[in-house]
């Protein structure tokens, strides 16, 4: 790759990489998992892939379920993954491509999406909520859980992204292009996917031909940017790891020198973009479960949220899920009595999201109960069933909006939104070496 291309990249903060994949020894459908922040509620859903993958090399070895985070044994895991890592890489599990972009093909029950794999420049990112960077995050970013994320990254010799960062491509001049022509790219992996994650497929992009096309649909699409906001990356799914890489990062570079600044791999993170216009791509709102909660502390929360409310009952999940999408501020709740529907009349918040956060936040403090968030109506309506459970169910997020309201309000209530249903999130595949 020519080094004029390569400079006028870092001006956009996306640049082509050296990116690990596995060689062609290994099985594929055991090789990859899903992000590991899904099914966090569900041990039995990770029990089930570490049985599928094992004796194989899988990223499974290579990743912390967050499932797990709160075991005993966290400190031994963090090491055996690192241990793990450098085992591959001993051993010549990957074999690296230099200099590329990944064009990704990704079939789900939801269609067949596309995206790019490159690095980030984390110099050109911010978590802040009123931040102004080119690559910024679109929620809440809770500071909490960087910490345990930076031990797992810390003496890591990889990472393995289930990050995507969206761009608003209205004129599909980045990725399409090399979609339009994926059949003249070489093929670099090409699998189906476990536990009904669908399809995967890489395609090659590292011509200098490729590479400037490429170029240019980002010069074009940053030229249409406010220069005083301009939004030219916003997260999609894997907000937390991002903000980790960047931590991490801030830690790293205070012990180099400015020659060095430039050029150490940790300054970027592997991602996946994707152009928000794909039409295969759907946006899933993330649902919530309280545990322990009793409903009289949960209405005497909201009643602080809002004038006041209305509430009906409903018979199913279908039925919330008609009544929250229409104009009026809602959501579902699910307990083991049966289906409501909550209406806000005049609430603090423009989102029902926003309402529940602040719902959340109230009774947290006053420690009523456990939260977790949840990817998935159904896993959200089995939980909520149970005994002194209550599972909340949210409205969907518009994509057509969704830059417009970044920049509006710069930033959604922490986990809003994801990218598709739990087994359609991106599969951990590709690595890169941050060492």
């Amino acid at each position: 790759m020519k080094n004029e291309i390569l400079t006028e990249f870092k001006k956009y903060g996306a640049i082509p990489t050296n990116i690990l994949i596995p060689d062609h020894f290994v099985d594929l459908k055991k090789w990859a998992v899903v992000a590991c922040d899904q099914y966090t509620s569900q041990k039995d859903y990770w029990k089930d892939v570490e049985d599928f993958c094992k004796g194989s090399p899988s990223t499974d070895n290579l990743i912390f379920p967050e499932c797990y985070l709160e075991d005993d044994d966290k400190e031994e895991r963090i090491k055996r993954i690192n241990q793990t890592m450098q085992e591959y890489l001993d051993n010549n599990i990957f074999k690296e491509l230099k200099d590329c972009f990944i064009l990704v093909e990704r079939t789900t029950e939801s269609g067949t999406r596309y995206g790019l794999m490159a690095a980030l420049d984390l110099e050109k990112y911010s978590y802040a909520k009123d931040s102004k960077t080119p690559i910024r995050a679109t929620e809440g970013t809770i500071l909490s859980r960087i910490p345990p994320r930076k031990e797992i990254r810390k003496n890591a010799p990889l990472e393995l992204p289930h990050i995507m960062v969206l761009i608003s491509d209205e004129k599909r001049k980045i990725i399409e292009p090399l979609r339009d022509k994926k059949d003249k790219l070489e093929v670099v992996y090409d699998t189906p996917l476990m536990k009904d994650g669908g399809h995967l497929k890489g395609y090659l992009v590292n011509s200098d031909e490729d590479l400037q096309n490429v170029l240019e649909g980002f010069k074009a699409l940053s030229a249409t940017l406010n220069p005083e906001n301009p939004l030219l990356f916003a997260m999609g799914d894997g907000n937390h790891s991002l903000a980790t890489a960047k931590s991490q990062w801030e830690d790293i570079k205070k012990s180099l020198k400015d020659c060095e600044l430039d050029t150490h791999p940790a300054r970027y993170a592997l991602v996946e973009l994707e152009n928000i216009f794909d039409e295969a791509l759907f946006f899933e709102p993330i649902h919530r479960v309280f545990f322990n909660l009793d409903k009289n502390d949960f209405e005497d929360s909201l009643k602080k949220t809002a004038d006041s409310f209305d509430v009906i009952k409903v018979n199913d999940l279908s039925q919330i899920k008609a009544e929250i999408n229409k104009d009026r501020q809602a959501f579902g709740y699910i307990d083991e009595a049966g289906y409501y529907v909550y209406f806000m009349n005049n609430p603090t918040s423009s989102t029902a999201a926003g309402t529940m956060q602040e719902v959340i936040d109230d009774l947290i403090t006053n420690k009523k109960c456990e939260i977790d968030y949840i990817h998935g109506m159904e896993v959200t309506e089995e939980l909520g069933k149970k005994p002194n459970n209550v599972g909340i169910i949210l409205p969907e997020v518009s994509k057509e909006t969704f830059f417009d309201t970044i920049l509006r309000d710069r930033a959604f209530p922490r986990k809003t939104f994801s990218i598709g249903h739990a087994h359609e999130k991106r599969f951990y595949f590709e690595a890169r070496k941050i060492k």
